[in-house]
């Protein structure tokens, strides 16, 4: 209770703050900026300079926040990159050389390549499988909200409770885990299976698959719901089957929105860590690059180089990315 209200506390204060702020500058900006018992002309420029700082008013907080928590940890780690693991001594290149030979690294780059082809394409094709065949059925909102309420859930929670379906409690033991109790029922013997070479990581991967099928189907469903309905109804006329409406018109319709959906999920998944973390903290050969950099970052005495290191090479992988996202999002907002 002692933390709960500590959080009611903090909110508290943080909006009390916000409402304090803007209406605060609100206010000083009309008196420096005033428009009454002044000539028409100093009333008239003023108005245009109220118009011209009033949003910076609001933006302000919001950008001096990026700064500080976005752009300037950019700097900082390219800087850290090329420094010796105390942060102090100029090493060049050597953490970008070591990386090349890390047995580790390689292991967990791989494994966010695998993470790379099976999340974004699982999430993307259930996601509109799932807006396909709920959208024109009464029982479809029922339907979306439950697949859409995983969503809700932070990723530490959502490891923990498939913690509860992977669980193995040893050979001999009563089992309570879901997948061990199915496998029991059809004559199977319990696993661990998050320790089984490869296979676990695909245990993994389907937690995020989980969480983000429900994005990718309200943001897929509403693309579909964009489909202006006389090309359906032409298309029925004209003999095709729901396949083929499906395949060869609907989808070139949605193919942007699906690109977008695509790379959305492919950045989270380059980002992923809470759920390797949460489930086996990269043991079993399950290591990402997230997890690797929060090691080396953190633990053993902290190697900020190393750690910095891997940050950049996540950041780099990201970019592209996140930058062919947002042109695909403008483009797509210009056309309309």
């Amino acid at each position: 209770m002692e933390q709960i209200f500590s959080a009611l506390l903090v909110m508290l204060i943080g909006i009390a703050g916000c409402v304090i702020y803007f209406y605060g500058s609100n206010v000083l900006l009309d008196k420096l900026c005033r428009v009454q018992d002044v000539t028409p002309e100093i009333a008239s420029r003023n108005m245009q300079r109220a118009a011209m700082i009033r949003p910076w008013l609001f933006m302000g907080p919001a950008l001096l926040a990026l700064g500080i928590y976005l752009i300037y940890p950019v700097f900082e780690s390219l800087r850290l990159s090329l420094f010796d693991r105390g942060g102090s001594t100029f090493a060049g290149l050597e953490n970008y050389r070591w990386l090349l030979q890390d047995e580790e690294f390689h292991q967990s780059f791989k494994n966010n390549m695998l993470w790379l082809v099976i999340v974004p394409a699982a999430s993307t094709f259930l996601g509109l499988i799932i807006a396909a065949l709920t959208d024109r059925v009464w029982w479809g909102n029922i339907a979306k909200s439950l697949i859409f309420m995983p969503m809700a859930i932070s990723f530490i929670g959502a490891s923990i409770i498939w913690k509860f379906i992977y669980d193995y409690r040893g050979e001999g033991a009563e089992q309570i885990g879901l997948l061990n109790a199915v496998v029991q029922y059809f004559g199977g013997d319990a696993q661990a299976w998050v320790t089984v070479p490869f296979w676990n990581n695909v245990f993994l991967m389907i937690i995020l698959i989980w969480i983000q099928t429900g994005f990718a189907m309200v943001i897929l469903s509403a693309a579909l719901r964009g489909i202006p309905e006389e090309t359906i109804e032409a298309a029925v006329i004209d003999g095709a089957s729901g396949l083929q409406i499906f395949f060869k018109i609907m989808i070139p319709q949605i193919w942007t929105t699906l690109a977008v959906v695509w790379t959305t999920i492919t950045i989270l998944v380059l980002k992923v860590f809470d759920i390797v973390l949460a489930m086996t903290n990269g043991q079993w050969s399950t290591q990402v690059l997230a997890n690797l950099m929060f090691d080396w970052m953190f633990r053993g005495g902290g190697d900020f180089g190393r750690g910095a290191a891997i940050a950049v090479v996540i950041m780099v992988l990201v970019i592209p990315i996140m930058v062919w996202n947002i042109r695909q999002a403008n483009s797509d907002e210009g056309a309309r």
